[in-house]
């Protein structure tokens, strides 16, 4: 079958919306380590990890044997019964979870885990207002799209309530138009007069993402999580921890991107990565919070046995093969590669990032940082044509985003961004 005839039946009978990359959308067909193929039997550096799920590389031998001998044991229970490997993974999350983090619900998306996040902090504080963050995104359901910050996934108007969001800590187009740090956090204060003047003054929960993923990984600054923390504690609310990207040691040397931080969630919630491409998420709190969650809850696949054994082998290869401390080197290496590329071409407006989680963000021009979506779409064109796939975001949709998987070695790097270079060199010229 050829890729237009895949292509041409996803058009045919897929929602419209599913949308695909690249003037001629791809059909992939197989995967092996930092690689797939499509059914020309073109090879390419899978660059962006299917959205940084791809954490320990495609059917990576450990996890596809795990997945093979669960699947002939016990396929599948639902949440009325306990089965070993839900029972061990949550086991497990007690222990590398930060802080007082320690009782787990899991379902089969970040949509899901932030839904039960919200839905447990407005339980345990019984309260029903939602701090959120500008330019974030939670998912696709009712709630989560209610607390993103980013029209283009909004297209109907939220249904839910109660949500109110604050500046992001988006250092490169700052709000309050400042620098940081003689800024002095001024994103994080506004929280305290955001809640005094746009809420109760009663709060459940303050709600952000480690690194805005689709937003285009914008980093917070240092200090930010332990000053908007407090705020939001100040009035009553909730941390809710959003690592549906950040987790598994994407960010170097942690299993997860607030322990580079000095602050210990209430809630947290992930996805993507935990089960190397396995349909699995987790929401874990403390005891407190998760004790007040009421009634009975249920979800069919939620613990599924044969994603839970996915996400234990997954985190099983990430420490045998110290991939925490891979994504702190070849992240760094990485990094030095990408502001190379800013010095030598000014489409590339800022660079910023942890670990493998890097990304570009295009401008037309420096001074004005008007952004350049179409510089973004010329360059995914030409490294597609050098068999390199990565990824795009933003609010402005000038964002290059890059997930090598957590494994990726230097010279993966070094094959990424000649392609980079090339694209980049491309779009200016157009």
């Amino acid at each position: 079958m050829s890729s237009s005839e895949i292509v041409r039946k996803h058009r045919e009978h897929l929602f419209p919306a599913v949308a695909m990359y690249y003037e001629e959308p791809l059909a992939l067909v197989r995967g092996e380590g930092v690689h797939v193929w499509d059914d020309a039997g073109n090879r390419y550096l899978d660059a962006f990890g299917g959205v940084l799920t791809i954490s320990v590389g495609h059917s990576n031998p450990k996890v596809v044997a795990a997945i093979v001998e669960q699947v002939k044991t016990l396929s599948h229970v639902s949440t009325l019964y306990a089965n070993r490997p839900q029972s061990d993974l949550a086991e497990r999350m007690a222990q590398i979870a930060p802080g007082r983090l320690a009782k787990s619900f899991f379902t089969n998306s970040g949509t899901e885990a932030n839904e039960t996040a919200l839905a447990a902090a407005k339980h345990a504080t019984g309260r029903t207002e939602i701090v959120a963050l500008r330019h974030s995104y939670s998912g696709r359901a009712a709630a989560t799209l209610a607390v993103s910050g980013q029209a283009p996934w909004k297209r109907l108007p939220a249904q839910v309530p109660g949500v109110v969001h604050a500046h992001a800590p988006y250092c490169y187009r700052c709000p309050f138009k400042l620098e940081y740090p003689t800024c002095d956090l001024a994103c994080a204060d506004d929280i305290e007069e955001l809640i005094r003047t746009c809420t109760t003054g009663e709060i459940a929960g303050f709600l952000a993402e480690t690194i805005i993923g689709s937003g285009g990984f914008i980093v917070p600054p240092p200090g930010y999580f332990e000053r908007a923390v407090g705020i939001a504690r100040k009035y009553g609310g909730l941390f809710i921890c959003d690592e549906v990207q950040t987790a598994w040691g994407r960010t170097g040397d942690k299993w997860f991107g607030i322990e580079h931080s000095n602050v210990e969630p209430d809630l947290m919630v992930s996805a993507k990565g935990m089960g190397n491409g396995a349909p699995v998420a987790v929401t874990i709190a403390t005891p407190e919070v998760a004790d007040k969650y009421p009634g009975i809850t249920f979800a069919t696949f939620g613990g599924n046995p044969v994603s839970m054994a996915a996400a234990l082998a997954t985190l099983q290869v990430i420490e045998e093969d110290d991939l925490k401390t891979n994504a702190r080197v070849v992240g760094g290496y990485l990094r030095g590669k990408l502001e190379e590329l800013q010095e030598k071409h000014p489409l590339v407006g800022d660079v910023r990032g942890m670990g493998l989680m890097q990304a570009l963000e295009l401008v037309e021009d420096r001074k004005t940082k008007a952004p350049a979506p179409q510089a973004v779409l010329a360059v995914f064109e030409e490294t597609r044509r050098q068999r390199v796939l990565i990824g795009k975001g933003g609010v402005y949709a000038n964002v290059i985003r890059l997930g090598l998987p957590l494994n990726a070695t230097k010279a993966d790097v070094d094959q990424l961004v000649t392609a980079l270079d090339r694209g980049l060199t491309f779009a200016a010229q157009r």
